[in-house]
């Protein structure tokens, strides 16, 4: 599975990804996780299957949802597990995601 995750400025998932690049290897599963800008989700539309928004840019869900116009599911991380860094959640989240 391909996780892109977007932010403000890509910059604060950076730790984050790298947290759930260790736990997916971890757990056996051979996932593709990044983060990037949310300005530049529409040049990666054919490139991930599942997009997680950080919550500082939540409020361009409605937004971010009509550009990948249904080609990835798209949510919003849970402000609890960003904030605490819960690798194990917000997999969890996309694979759920993923899976519908």
């Amino acid at each position: 599975m391909r996780i892109m995750l977007a932010c403000a400025q890509g910059l604060s998932t950076s730790l984050l990804v790298e947290k759930m690049k260790d736990y997916a290897q971890s757990q056996g599963k051979d996932y593709t996780i990044w983060a990037v800008d949310q300005g530049v989700i529409a040049n990666e539309l054919e490139n991930f299957d599942v997009l997680l928004l950080g919550p500082q840019v939540q409020h361009m869900l409605k937004k971010i949802t009509k550009i990948v116009d249904g080609k990835a599911p798209v949510a919003v991380i849970k402000p609890m597990d960003y904030g605490r860094m819960n690798v194990e959640g917000i997999i969890l989240q996309a694979e759920e995601l993923f899976g519908k």
